[in-house]
């Protein structure tokens, strides 16, 4: 669930680049880089941390030129390093980086064929970057001095032949231009714009409309599943389909927590979706709990209060602000460790106690993943006084991990797994547990693009739309991506550092 953006413009793009970094910073929070081009040279700047953290003005002047790509990372696959920061970058051929958003399903078997096959060294443990050797070594095979559109597009096309999972990427290669692209399935989100200057037009891809609202950019359109846009550096823009048989399938989490309410992803409004999300649920609650006690309903800032508001306005009840968050704390979900994320919880949310003295409270979140903040949340409720304490997700239960991009590897991570729902609401500490149902989510976002026939749920159903991921590969999965694999690869980096600074 990295953020991603690239701009060729007719002006240097640094401060745009790093502008639109900052509206796409809720997609990840962990680093923070840019890379421009200019006169046959890349310039950069990356590290960890948020992007106002990583870029000061020293840093700014040194990015030069028209064209650039920037990224806001969080972790999924690899580690919370400075090293697996991006965009990245292979000297060969021509001089390409790369900013991705996404996760690989085959990087083992890739990560083989590029050193026997290819020849080719990996330095980290992203599969970022063996993404960009794919396409860097596919490019490379036509052996020509001068690159041409064809190129490119075939250079893409066999990416999409030999790379499974989900991913959105924009890649920069020197002196001609940037290419943006999506997975044969549309899995992550990724579009494309344009902004009219006196000096010509200016084009912009992005994982949100909304970086492209804020910049001044009019949205063109998605880039379709399979889909390659091609942007050269002197503003030529062209497109073409590169996969064999693309099937859009959006990840429909990205509607109910990833994504800012205020962007449009395949052409379906977050913020409706979330609305719809809220009246789904509220029916649900009048058909199975027509009897309920609540007094009041509180959302768990901030991405459920469109759908607690809509809940309150369908059952006829009072809603309360109940949380003030601290904005100053990062997303506690997308955060590396779940001691961190438990650290997080008490220092993001503060209760306003006479919201909850003596109530029966219905708490609204987005949904449920590993419970722990639930848990919390609800603990902080109850210490404010209240009576009884109700829990709503507007998702349904998270039973089975995302291979495709979000941090939810370990089934032993996730409280719904092979568990009832009463048992959940007991591991919480709820009076009473209500889910959205599959059927009412889907049904909620496809209303806003009735186009789209089906999502990737995988995280709900344990069905990935890719094919090939099995038990043998989420076994796998869980062992190195576990939150103690992160806690221990993290310390022997430290300790690393440790000893190359002594």
């Amino acid at each position: 669930m990295c953020g991603i953006i690239g701009i060729v413009a007719k002006g240097p793009v640094n401060q745009a680049l790093y502008d639109g970094l900052t509206v796409l910073q809720h997609r990840g929070q962990d680093a923070a880089g840019i890379m421009t081009c200019e006169n046959g040279r890349f310039f950069m700047r990356k590290d960890n941390g948020m992007v106002r953290d990583v870029f000061h003005t020293r840093h700014m002047r040194d990015l030069h030129g028209n064209m650039g790509i920037g990224h806001a990372r969080y972790p999924t696959a690899g580690c919370s390093t400075s090293a697996e920061a991006q965009p990245f970058y292979v000297n060969s051929p021509y001089g390409i980086c790369l900013a991705h958003n996404g996760n690989l399903t085959n990087v083992d078997e890739l990560k083989k064929e590029i050193f026997r096959e290819e020849q080719r060294h990996i330095n980290t443990d992203s599969d970022s970057e063996v993404l960009l050797n794919v396409f860097a070594h596919e490019l490379q095979r036509g052996g020509k001095l001068r690159i041409s559109e064809e190129d490119i597009f075939r250079a893409v096309a066999r990416v999409h032949e030999r790379c499974r999972g989900g991913y959105a990427a924009i890649v920069m290669i020197n002196g001609y231009g940037i290419v943006g692209f999506r997975d044969p399935f549309g899995i992550r989100p990724i579009l494309f714009g344009k902004h009219e200057t006196e000096q010509g037009t200016e084009y912009m891809i992005a994982s949100e409309s909304v970086a492209m609202n804020v910049l001044g950019f009019e949205v063109l359109r998605d880039i379709a599943p399979g889909e390659a846009v091609l942007i050269s550096a002197d503003g030529k823009l062209s497109a073409r389909q590169c996969a064999e048989n693309p099937v859009s399938s959006p990840c429909i989490f990205e509607y109910v927590y990833l994504a800012r309410p205020d962007s449009v992803i395949d052409g379906v409004s977050v913020y409706q979706a979330r609305i719809r999300m809220g009246e789904k649920l509220a029916h649900k609650i009048g058909r199975a709990w027509p009897d309920h006690d609540i007094d009041v309903v509180i959302p768990i800032p901030d991405t459920s209060r469109t759908a607690a508001l809509q809940l309150c306005q369908v059952l006829n009840l009072p809603y309360r602000e109940g949380f003030v968050k601290n904005r100053y704390i990062g997303r506690t979900f997308i955060m590396p460790g779940q001691g961190q994320r438990k650290k997080s919880v008490r220092q993001k949310l503060n209760a306003i106690e006479s919201e909850f003295k003596n109530k029966n409270v219905l708490l609204v979140d987005d949904s449920i993943v590993r419970g722990t903040t639930s848990q919390q949340i609800i603990q902080m409720a109850r210490d404010s006084g209240a009576r009884k304490v109700y829990f709503a997700s507007a998702a349904p239960p998270v039973r089975y991990p995302n291979v495709y991009g979000i941090d939810m590897p370990s089934v032993h991570e996730l409280i719904a797994h092979g568990r009832t729902e009463e048992e959940i609401a007991r591991a919480i500490g709820a009076d009473k547990l209500i889910y959205q149902d599959l059927e009412d989510l889907i049904e909620a976002v496809r209303a806003g693009n009735p186009r789209i026939t089906r999502f990737d749920t995988s995280c709900f159903s344990g069905e990935y739309v890719t094919g090939g991921v099995n038990q043998a590969y989420l076994d796998h999965l869980e062992k190195i991506r576990c939150d103690m694999a992160k806690l221990q690869h993290a310390n022997s980096n430290a300790a690393l550092d440790l000893y190359s600074s002594a």
